[in-house]
């Protein structure tokens, strides 16, 4: 597992994409790769709050930063992406974009749930095989998917989410068996709840074993190579080990809906 910025950008190479860049985790994974030398193309919906990141990566860690202002929903997605990396050799590929519509899932409206299935399920298919290709021809190169301790079970109020979380963990450990042997690592996130605007948003109380975007981002490059599932943090782990070893699946789901109650 690489070491060293140098033995980073050895292993994986110069250019690195980042989906969901904007703020929060993704801004975090994109300062996390900056620091080890990493040159980042970064997607996003929103155009100022991604150039305005991009501009403080460039002043602050001296890489080069591009950036595509689009939704990863788009049906253009695989169009715009190809036309933004023609000519850099990416070797690192972050999918952090999601949607998450919060409460009773009959009471939201269609649309949110088709949207997140669009973002989190279509999205990270679109982008991966827009991306990984080039990587398997040069035979390395490394994928990080973000998922959820809430894709581990069913977690109620944000039912949907939690279904197309356990879709990326699912979707990253079969890639994780299929692509090792040419030399890329895949790894799953499996985070908890994290200090993110979005939380901040969904929710004014702090989470046990609640952490840093900065956090989840250095422990999911730190993993890479070590498995095809990472969970970030102490607390998340053992929670992690109570979800699926030690309690039922209806406990398992009771407990998380204790900690979604408060959502809005």
């Amino acid at each position: 597992m690489p070491r060293s910025s140098r033995d980073f950008t050895t292993r994986y190479g110069t250019w690195a994409a980042v989906a969901g860049a904007s703020e929060g985790l993704g801004e975090a994974f994109a300062d996390a790769l900056a620091a080890r030398g990493v040159n980042l193309l970064l997607l996003a919906r929103r155009a100022e709050a991604l150039g305005e990141v991009a501009r403080r990566i460039r002043n602050e860690w001296g890489v080069e930063v591009r950036t595509l202002a689009i939704d990863v929903a788009s049906p253009n997605m695989p169009i715009e992406l190809a036309e933004a990396s023609a000519d850099l050799e990416i070797g690192l590929v972050v999918y952090n974009a999601a949607f998450a519509p919060v409460g009773p899932f009959f009471d939201l409206p269609e649309e949110d749930l088709f949207q997140a299935i669009d973002v989190n399920v279509r999205g990270p298919i679109v982008f991966l095989r827009s991306l990984v290709p080039p990587m398997l021809e040069r035979g390395r190169g490394a994928v990080v998917l973000m998922s959820s301790l809430s894709g581990l079970q069913g977690s109620p109020k944000i039912a949907t989410y939690a279904a197309t979380k356990a879709f990326n963990t699912i979707l990253a450990e079969g890639l994780w068996g299929e692509l090792r042997s040419n030399g890329i690592d895949v790894i799953a996130s499996c985070a908890g709840a994290i200090r993110t605007p979005g939380y901040s948003q969904s929710s004014a109380k702090e989470a046990p074993g609640m952490l840093d975007p900065i956090e989840v981002a250095g422990q999911t490059l730190a993993a890479l190579g070590r498995g095809p599932r990472i969970v970030p943090g102490w607390v998340n782990k053992i929670a992690s080990t109570l979800l699926q070893r030690m309690l039922s699946r209806s406990a398992a789901v009771r407990l998380m809906s204790a900690n979604t109650k408060d959502l809005s």
